[in-house]
């Protein structure tokens, strides 16, 4: 006598489990998530607002007065600057500019204020200077004289 156990059927569970989860309720999120992303896209190259900033346009370049300014053991240096004001700034009072340059090169080591790569730094330094103290008549700083002794 031989006893054999049936085993359930393919498609069929074994009593006391749960049926398989029907995979139907996890596309909606992913289709949800998948129209927000390409409408997002959508927004982005076709709708969205141009609100960029406007460049300034170049208006009148206006030449300083050339300053001296004492470095280190008993070095200077003779700064001349040019600025150029943006588009309907009719003219601009230079003090605020040569104070500026005044403030940045004073008291500096001549080998720091003559090697290439730092003056660029320091001329960076001060047209960002410039440029915030002038609220946006002024775009620009140019050299016109730098002389040292």
């Amino acid at each position: 006598m031989s006893t054999a156990t049936a085993s359930p059927p393919v498609n069929e569970t074994p009593p006391g489990t749960d049926a398989p989860k029907k995979t139907r309720g996890k596309k909606k999120p992913l289709i949800a998530l998948l129209v927000l992303v390409l409408a997002g896209a959508g927004y982005w190259f076709f709708l969205k607002p141009s609100g960029g900033v406007e460049e300034p346009v170049p208006g009148e370049v206006v030449v300083l007065e050339s300053i001296q300014v004492n470095l280190t053991d008993g070095h200077y240096l003779r700064l001349g600057l040019a600025m150029q004001l943006t588009e309907g700034t009719e003219e601009a009072d230079g003090s605020k500019a040569l104070d500026a340059a005044i403030e940045l090169f004073s008291g500096r080591d001549l080998d720091e204020v003559t090697r290439l790569g730092q003056r660029h730094k320091l001329k960076i330094e001060l047209e960002e200077t410039v440029e915030e103290r002038y609220e946006g008549e002024v775009m620009g700083l140019y050299f016109t004289e730098f002389v040292t002794q």
